[in-house]
């Protein structure tokens, strides 16, 4: 896969991005909990800058993905999140915080027009059958992120303060820019629906999803699996509290033990992804999941808890990685953009509603009500997914026998 130069120089100005988005993010947590003496709302308001990007701007991004060139497109998107990381730096040296919020948001929009090109470049340069394993190897660069992100993005605030937590930031989104600009030159190809202007390109997008079976079942599924991970993301403290009886830095240690068992598993993946079917692993990853949930939500005895993480996280890139597998694969290159900008969305739209009332649901039944739930809706996602499984099996055996045929004749 590496011997690919889009590959190769993706993933590297990925290695880049995720260092910057970690350093700045922890930067803007400590850095706004201290002037504010941890303030809730503000702090709270960090994270409306860093997700609400992705309901403005997914459809808008990808669409646009779709009609402009796509190295250009990242190229400029990481320029412009490095030169206003440069911007807001001036602001603080100023005084001003709240810019770290407004830079946030800068960044994490022009990501939405960054993130769709990378996927259409994988989806016109990588052969079929390495797909589902660069899926996977970026799954399993956001996992080693998930373990190293938070302690690197800490130590550096700590130790140096938010103007070189913020210097380095630039310097890692700039130089992500400089690193895709060694991509080939683009390739003019040819767009779907391009007699009409911004608009009608948009509605077409959203009608070629509809009409998409496919694609249609992986939105209802993204769907389940979005409103199940925000049911339980804001109360895995609460495991730590109630169910374990251990303080909430206990915490760190179970994140860790996931974020290690997820990098384990994408880089198992990577090796089987020839051989495994991309619908396959996305429904084994969901059937694993949903009972690990559940386990984890009745499981009183840490090690317990340990071992349905560990798995949990050992699958969890058979979910990502066969999610955005079969998006690529059956969507057309000139729709990648605005498929990819719509999914995502829903996914993280489900996970918000998930979490706004979780918090409800568990004062209302119980801890391990929500996580039940919560395995449901996987459970629910992985049936929705069936229709596609069988009928790729059925397709595969009838065209096997279609060959027998044919070899007998």
């Amino acid at each position: 896969m590496f011997a690919n130069p889009y590959v190769r120089t993706i993933i590297l100005s990925r290695v880049l991005l995720q260092l910057g988005i970690w350093i700045r993010n922890y930067a803007v947590l400590l850095y706004v909990s201290e002037l504010t003496h941890n303030n809730p709302v503000d702090i709270s308001l960090i994270s409306v800058a860093e997700f609400s990007p992705i309901f403005i701007f997914g459809l808008i991004g990808g669409t646009f993905a779709d009609r402009w060139r796509p190295k250009k497109t990242m190229v400029w998107s990481d320029l412009l999140s490095g030169l206003s990381v440069g911007v807001v730096l001036l602001a603080v040296m100023n005084g001003g915080w709240i810019a770290l919020l407004i830079g946030s948001f800068v960044s994490a929009s022009l990501s939405q027009f960054s993130q769709p090109s990378a996927m259409k470049l994988y989806k016109r340069h990588v052969p079929a059958e390495q797909l589902q394993g660069v899926m996977a190897m970026s799954q399993t660069l956001v996992a080693v992120f998930m373990v190293l992100g938070p302690v690197i993005g800490t130590f550096i605030f700590i130790k140096f303060g938010i103007s070189v937590s913020l210097i380095l930031t630039a310097v890692m989104f700039l130089g992500s820019s400089l690193v895709l600009s060694w991509l080939p030159r683009d390739v003019d190809e040819a767009r779907s629906g391009n007699t009409g202007g911004f608009v009608k390109e948009l509605t077409d997008g959203l009608r070629y999803i509809r009409a998409n079976k496919s694609l249609r079942t992986l939105g209802l599924t993204f769907s389940a699996v979005g409103l199940a991970s925000g049911l339980t993301q804001p109360l895995q403290l609460f495991l730590v509290i109630e169910n374990l009886g251990q303080d909430k830095e206990f915490l760190q240690w179970l994140v860790m033990a996931n974020g290690a068992a997820m990098l384990v598993g994408g880089a198992v993946i990577m090796t089987i992804a020839k051989k495994v079917k991309p619908q396959l692993l996305l429904l084994v990853g969901l059937l694993v999941s949903a009972n690990c949930t559940v386990g984890m939500g009745a499981s009183t005895q840490i090690w317990l808890t340990i071992i349905f993480l560990v798995i949990s996280g050992l699958f969890f890139p058979c979910i990502q990685g066969g999610i955005q597998t079969l998006l690529v694969r059956n969507t057309e290159g000139a729709f990648i953009g605005r498929v990819s900008g719509t999914i995502m969305p829903i996914f993280m739209g489900m996970m918000v509603i998930g979490m706004l009332t979780s918090g409800y649901l568990k004062d209302t039944f119980s801890l391990l009500s929500v996580f039940i739930a919560s395995g449901v809706f996987v459970m629910i996602g992985a049936l929705l997914l069936l229709p596609i499984v069988i009928e790729r099996r059925n397709k595969f055996i009838s065209n096997n026998k279609e060959r027998e045929r044919h070899g007998y004749e």
